[in-house]
């Protein structure tokens, strides 16, 4: 079967990302559009692991065979999903805002993002295959720093810089969530569950710190909302040194 394949078809993918407006088809009303419509929709119900080309042909209610007409296979199914959710993500920003404020609008705008969609968590890490929106987007993130004072590559590592800080913080509390949702037992009920067993085991060991930082959290994970605050500003603190650090570097 075609979903078998070991390497994605990317000259294709790139097609299918940069194609016009669909033309249905006459026989069965397809397009690809519509065939992303389906998968976003099982992405949404169940993650990445739900989604197949079976499925997605048992929802539009065709044949698993004729969705290659349309999608090569659900690596590249997959990209199309990116894309099309990355033209949620807005373009605005206040008038007059600042770099800093820029990127924090854009970080802010990621974090919705992958609340909206967890399962962009689970998207492997491939060459970059984009479309218009993701190209759209990258133009847009790289303008917040232009002319701060950054070279051609700072610019792009305070972008991916950015979005790899986002992405991890949203993995984080995507797994916690679902952690708690195979135990059938919260993040704190697990923690207040083992905590005796660990006093036990660790009686005769002294940590002082540990026990110190571990009480003032109250549970083995910190909130990632405020890891992606906390991280986001220091983040952002430290860009803002690096450009003052330079020759008519602007805030």
């Amino acid at each position: 079967m075609p979903e078998s394949r070991d390497y994605p078809d990317h000259a294709r993918a790139f097609r299918l990302l940069w194609r016009g407006p669909d033309q249905p088809s006459a026989r069965s009303g397809l397009t690809v559009d519509r065939v992303v419509d389906a998968a976003l929709e099982l992405a949404s119900e169940g993650g990445l692991a739900a989604l197949s080309m079976r499925k997605v042909a048992e929802r539009l209610g065709v044949g698993a065979m004729s969705l290659y007409t349309y999608v090569p296979g659900k690596e590249e199914l997959v990209m199309l999903l990116v894309e099309r959710v990355t033209g949620e993500l807005s373009s605005e920003v206040p008038a007059g805002a600042t770099w800093r404020q820029r990127l924090e609008v854009i970080a802010r705008d990621y974090w919705q993002l992958y609340r909206r969609h967890p399962w962009l968590v689970d998207v492997p890490l491939t060459r970059p295959v984009g479309g218009p929106n993701t190209f759209d987007r990258y133009e847009f993130e790289l303008r917040a720093v232009e002319g701060i004072g950054l070279d051609d590559l700072e610019m792009n590592g305070v972008v991916e810089l950015l979005q790899a800080h986002v992405e991890g913080t949203a993995r984080r509390s995507v797994e916690i969530r679902r952690d708690a949702e195979r135990s059938g037992v919260s993040d704190d009920e697990w923690w207040y569950s083992v905590l005796p067993v660990l006093e036990e085991v660790m009686a005769d060991r002294d940590y002082e710190l540990a026990s110190r930082v571990g009480t003032t959290i109250g549970a083995p994970h910190t909130d990632p909302a405020f890891l992606f605050e906390f991280g986001l500003a220091r983040i952002l603190d430290g860009i803002e040194q690096l450009v003052a650090s330079r020759d008519g570097g602007r805030g």
